[in-house]
């Protein structure tokens, strides 16, 4: 077999070793050779000289179980800047309660059996850049004061982070995110992955990741943001309870199993994500965004506690979806594909301007009966936005229309639970057929129908206009009666009933003659 040709400064920066053209170990002076290829002499020789805190540089260079068991045994387990770039870890790699005085980089490294780092302190930066692990990787329970990458990764195995701390918490100030993010940027995990009860001081970027199994975030700890931008959830997952201080972005997703979610205190993106399985997603004092997401499977969207808040719905594909909670006084419903699909569970709805209106208009003066209105129809009759806090309206792809308002009611309407709220759904559809109808026969009929006894719905009105009718048949009564001509006043004699007894009177009876 022909060796292949030494490419080696295209690829590394260092002093590769002398023993064979295909070593890329760094070359330990004055032997010209890696670590690896030393004679037990030289080995022990150069592994005699350290002292504990002391650099280590094994850049390239193929260790075994024993050979890294022997270098760290030799710093006592704690050592200075670590460079460990595009080193081969042939057997179990174990750097437990190791401490990393310096910064420590694994760029590149290659780990064919286990890898574990449990309990391991990194007073700076670490870096597992295109790292690959064939086994388990455990960082459970480790501690990294600064900046963490695993950018593109590959983990073959599980992948333990439970317990982890990632970045310093300020002395009573917000973390420096940029420089105490740990970075899981296109990284592939084909077994189990699992945060559990990870703090994050930073961000926690998880862009473009692939979780091939379950991944879970239970007790997790963020105290910036977690952005999962386009990652891939092929198993179950996760993500809570978990707090998080600033945001949840998982904008692009697409999620192939059951996802759920539970946080609180932050913004929820979840804009063009595609969720085939469940979603169950159950948040406290947060703001949603669901814009052009679809849903295929089941999904719920729960107020745990405080306020829920959604944004927008614009583009939603949702074919069962359940918001329970939820303020949408500000979110326009007119851009959801199937609205018939939306379940309405005790969220709050916009309502028109409160007390007596004037305009110049007709009719000049306008008292707004108190009902539950979208946000669509808000924005259409130019009401004020309701709170400070608030949207001047829904932002659409298209403007609202008393024709397509109408048909929206109407489909919304049996997917809410209050019957009030559906009474009142059904009412802003007739106004809206109503107003969207041209000048004509239909308009004045409904319009008829509308001020007797508003469509059907408003029993005060039409029970105000029978008191009304009554009220001016008894004044036309009173009227009619007041205006008789006056007449000498009627003498009544009473009848004295004279009762006679009844007499008897007996005739004699004639005999015939003879």
């Amino acid at each position: 077999m022909t060796p292949r040709s030494r490419i080696t400064p295209l690829d590394v920066v260092w002093r590769t070793c002398d023993a064979v053209p295909e070593c890329l170990g760094v070359a330990h002076e004055p032997y010209g050779r890696c670590l690896a290829h030393l004679t037990p002499v030289e080995a022990a020789e150069l592994l005699r000289s350290p002292t504990p805190g002391q650099a280590l540089d094994l850049r390239g260079t193929v260790l075994s179980e024993d050979l890294l068991t022997r270098v760290l045994d030799g710093v006592e387990r704690r050592v200075g800047r670590a460079r460990f770039d595009r080193a081969v870890f042939t057997g179990p790699a174990r750097f437990g309660e190791v401490v990393f005085a310096g910064d420590a980089t694994f760029d590149h490294a290659r780990f064919d059996r286990l890898a574990s780092f449990y309990g391991a302190r990194f007073l700076g930066n670490v870096s597992f850049r295109e790292a690959r692990f064939l086994r388990e990787f455990s960082l459970h329970d480790a501690r990294v004061c600064g900046h963490a990458a695993f950018d593109h990764v590959t983990v073959r195995g599980d992948a333990l982070f439970g317990a982890a701390r990632f970045g310093t918490p300020p002395p009573g100030g917000t973390a420096n995110a940029s420089f105490q993010k740990a970075s899981f940027q296109r990284a592939q995990f084909h077994g189990f992955a699992t945060f559990d009860a990870a703090t994050f001081h930073g961000d926690a970027c998880f862009r473009g990741a692939r979780f091939h199994r379950a991944v879970s975030f239970r007790g997790s700890d963020c105290g910036a943001s977690a952005e999962f931008q386009g990652a891939r959830f092929e198993g179950a997952a996760y993500l809570g309870p978990m707090r998080i201080v600033r945001r949840l972005s998982l904008a692009g997703v697409r999620a192939c199993a059951p996802l759920h979610i539970d946080t609180g205190g932050c913004r929820v993106v979840l804009r063009a994500t595609a969720v085939l399985g469940r979603l169950a997603a159950r948040l406290s004092d947060a703001e949603v965004d669901l814009r052009d997401a679809t849903l295929a499977g089941l999904s719920a969207v729960t107020r745990r506690s405080g306020r829920l808040r959604v944004t927008s719905l614009d583009g939603l594909d949702a074919g069962a979806l359940t918001l329970t909670g939820a303020d949408l006084r500000a979110c326009g419903l007119g851009g959801l594909r199937r609205p018939e699909g939306l379940r309405l569970r005790e969220c709050v709805f916009a309502a028109p301007p409160g007390g007596l209106g004037l305009r110049l208009g007709w009719p000049p003066v306008r008292w707004w009966s108190r009902r539950r209105v979208i946000a669509d129809e808000h924005l259409w009759r130019g009401w004020p936005a309701q709170g400070a806090d608030e949207q001047a309206g829904p932002a659409g792809e298209r403007e609202p229309d008393p024709a397509r308002l109408a048909v929206l009611y109407e489909r919304l309407r049996p997917g809410v639970d209050d019957a009030r709220v559906a009474a009142d759904f059904a009412f802003g559809a007739m106004e809206m057929r109503r107003l969207g109808s041209p000048r004509g026969r239909m308009r004045l009929l409904l319009s008829l129908y509308w001020l007797a006894c508003g469509y059907g719905l408003r029993a005060g009105r039409a029970l105000g206009w029978l008191a009304l009718v009554a009220a001016v048949a008894a004044g036309a009564v009173c009227w009619a009666a007041g205006t008789r001509p006056a007449g000498k006043p009627a003498v009544h004699r009473a009848r004295v009933a004279v009762v006679r007894p009844a007499v008897s009177v007996s005739r004699p009876a004639h005999g015939l003659g003879g």
